[in-house]
């Protein structure tokens, strides 16, 4: 699915965002990260492997929250929800994360280490959104 421009704006502001899998035993499991847009899909850096990206890797669907800071035309909050499968690859968390610390922490920010592990990268394929906002192809 091609990402509207309003989406590839809204991960651009550094919203909070927030990434539900599910457990082996079916509970969810819901982390906050950082995400980017990146051609028509969405990606995030993991410095180590998380359950996280072992639940990925073991079901690879996944629905992403984005808050916005926004409100619509009679005062709701906006927000989308991405509905997708994600993919996890060996190495890139460091160029992943650097970019990602200029957004959510400012351009001087010394994170991360020149240090760190190369890690995993996660891209999400976007199969439909939903929400409050001018990115929402349907309602939840």
């Amino acid at each position: 699915m091609k990402l509207p421009q309003s989406l590839r704006d809204l991960l651009a502001s550094a919203p909070a965002c927030h990434l539900t899998r599910l457990n082996r035993d079916g509970s969810p499991q819901v982390t906050v990260n950082w995400y980017e847009a990146d051609g028509d899909e969405i990606v995030s850096g993991h410095f180590r492997d998380h359950v996280k990206l072992k639940n990925v890797r073991r079901n690879p669907r996944v629905a992403l929250s984005i808050a916005a800071t926004t409100k619509n035309a009679i005062g709701l909050q906006e927000y989308a929800v991405i509905y997708g499968e994600a993919k996890v690859y060996e190495g890139g968390a460091f160029e992943v994360v650097r970019r990602l610390a200029d957004l959510y922490l400012g351009p001087d920010s010394a994170f991360p280490s020149p240090s760190s592990p190369s890690g995993y990268t996660m891209r999400i394929s976007v199969h439909r959104i939903a929400g409050i906002g001018p990115w929402a192809t349907e309602s939840d």
